[in-house]
């Protein structure tokens, strides 16, 4: 029998008490089966792919490398944080104007991963770029058009005089 673990994680900026988890859930399990947040998708369920990246702390993290319990105290962030109200955020819209996205699955890891990375790096080159995004797996754009949403969104933060 697995033991079951009693836990509160705060997501999104929103606290949830009482959770009850299997010990081996992982944080994506909980954020997708639990707390009703899709948009982080399961991909390779090794750590392999990034499709399930969100922000812990305001890092980039592998949620199905984690398991739920370990991110007990941290602030946890998904994609569904960057739209708001609807409204696709800076960073969203780089990656449709660039076509940097095709099946889409990936996508949430992508944004998730470059959000993390803006954050402490707001004015990367292409190269810091590049490194950053060769940790995720995309099968259809070839990369380019993902650089090239994420420079221009930090290119657009910087001329918009963002916090850095």
């Amino acid at each position: 029998m697995t033991e079951k673990l009693l836990i509160s994680l705060t997501v999104n900026g929103r606290r949830h008490d009482d959770l009850v988890v299997e010990s081996r859930h992982t944080l994506v399990d909980v954020l997708r089966h639990n707390l009703g947040l899709t948009g982080t998708h399961v991909g390779c369920e090794h750590g392999i792919c990034g499709a399930c990246t969100v922000l812990l702390d305001g890092a980039p993290v592998r949620s199905c490398l984690i398991f739920a319990a370990q991110a007990e105290g941290q602030e946890i962030r998904t994609v569904e944080t960057l739209a708001d109200d609807g409204e696709l955020n800076d960073l969203q819209k780089a990656f449709s104007a660039h076509h940097g996205l095709q099946c889409g699955f990936c996508t949430p890891g992508f944004l998730m991963l470059a959000e993390g990375f803006l954050a402490e790096h707001p004015e990367p080159t292409r190269e810091e770029i590049r490194e950053v995004v060769s940790a995720n797996l995309c099968r259809c754009t070839g990369y380019q058009t993902i650089v090239d949403a994420i420079e221009d969104c930090a290119r657009g933060r910087r001329e918009a005089g963002e916090p850095r």
